[in-house]
């Protein structure tokens, strides 16, 4: 650490010192998939507790309201747990954002529920990595340079109890809490076990599309039906010819049908497109508009779209690419390595990017195997990366001349 201020140097290791493993095994022990709302309620007290040591204001806020389609074409309400959100000195010159989420893909009748050592120092368990771990890392950095009495930064922070679904019930709380910030850092955990970081991201949309079309007798008068489950294929596979190199078309699933002597009046057609720019998915919606009206005509059936890109593409822009730099040269200075690469998966960084703010979205925990039984934190890495994202908060309130 020789090219650390010896302020630098009290603060970093003042943030790799602190009792991160033991709150990721208190966090962990709560099931909190993004479905079960009394352990997201359970798992936000503990977070707001832990969180409370940080000045400012701190709040429980609710999800707006968000609602899917289900088998039979009708529209429902989908429940969500609430979100923590914390400001802090709101009048700083220096603006960050700081985010994580609380949820896990492991619902609470998932098997996966304990946690175990695979091995001395990498600990197995639902969520360690994705990411208990990561907030662990973001409230021991924060901490720090809360002690060594940084006050140059403000911030908010939000840790949100859906994002493993697509964070619809809090994407309107990022967005007002992105608005004039200098930076944001995202805690997913690293892309790769090595500490690699995520820089270009595709964007994603999941949609649903309730076809309704007309019953008939099979046998007696079947040129009097209009099939809804042939309609719902044909645009699956028009959607399907949009595949491309920057854009993935995935029809996943298609409900409906019945018995085999009546043509089927109702299926409804589940689709994920990731587009790799604005512009693909400019032309993915183009693609699904074009394709619905077609189908629609062809078949004499009438479509309702459900849905959107809920994660818009996250470019490398100049001032993410200045913001890696921070990060790389804190990391050169810790003795990290710190490179990036772009991946296939989305977060939301996806919709920190969107508002125009640079974003480091894989600050978190190294570790792998997320969303599967296997998943792991590699515990070193606690303290490496919260003495990573203290030495960057330093950087980044240094800006202010």
């Amino acid at each position: 650490m020789e090219g650390l201020t010896s302020f630098e140097r009290d603060c970093v290791e003042r943030a790799a010192a602190a009792d991160m493993l033991r709150q990721v095994e208190n966090w962990a022990e709560v099931n909190s998939g993004s479905g079960n709302l009394d352990g997201l309620a359970i798992l936000a007290s503990r977070l707001a507790g832990a969180f409370a040591d940080l000045p400012g204001e701190i709040r429980l806020a609710d999800a707006v309201p968000v609602d899917a389609v289900d088998a039979s074409g009708q529209r429902y309400e989908v429940p969500h747990g609430r979100n923590l959100h914390l400001t802090v000195r709101p009048d700083a010159p220096i603006q960050l954002l700081f985010t994580g989420h609380m949820d896990t893909v492991f619902g609470a009748d998932h098997p996966f529920q304990a946690m175990r050592w695979l091995e001395p120092g990498v600990l197995n368990g639902p969520g360690v990595a994705d990411m208990k771990g990561g907030i662990a890392v973001m409230l021991a950095a924060l901490q720090a340079v809360e002690d060594a009495g940084e006050t140059r930064v403000g911030y908010e922070v939000i840790i949100n109890s859906d994002e493993e679904v697509g964070s619809l019930g809090s994407a309107a709380l990022i967005a007002a809490s992105a608005k004039g910030k200098r930076a944001a850092l995202t805690y997913e955990p690293s892309a790769l076990p090595d500490g690699t970081l995520a820089g270009e991201r595709p964007g994603s949309g999941n949609f649903s599309f309730t076809v309704r079309g007309k019953s008939a007798h099979a046998g007696r008068n079947p040129e009097d039906g209009r099939n809804a489950l042939i309609a719902a294929a044909d645009l699956a596979l028009r959607l399907q010819k949009g595949v491309g190199p920057r854009l993935s078309v995935n029809p996943a699933r298609i409900d409906g049908g019945g018995p085999n002597n009546v043509v089927p009046d109702l299926a409804v057609l589940r689709v994920n497109l990731r587009p790799a720019t604005l512009e693909d998915q400019t032309r993915a919606q183009s693609l699904i508009e074009a394709s619905v009206a077609m189908v629609a005509a062809g078949h004499e059936v009438v479509i309702d779209t459900h849905g959107h890109f809920a994660r818009p593409p996250k470019p490398m822009t100049p001032e993410l690419e200045a913001l890696f730099g921070v990060v790389q040269r804190a990391g050169a200075d810790l003795g990290q390595s710190i490179g990036w690469k772009s991946t296939g998966g989305v977060c939301d960084g996806n919709n920190i990017a969107a508002c125009g703010v640079p974003v480091i979205d894989t600050m978190g925990v190294r570790g792998g195997s997320i969303h599967s039984n296997e998943e792991y934190l590699i515990v070193d890495s606690l303290a490496e990366r919260a003495a990573l994202s203290a030495l960057t908060i330093l950087r980044l309130a240094g800006e202010v001349a």
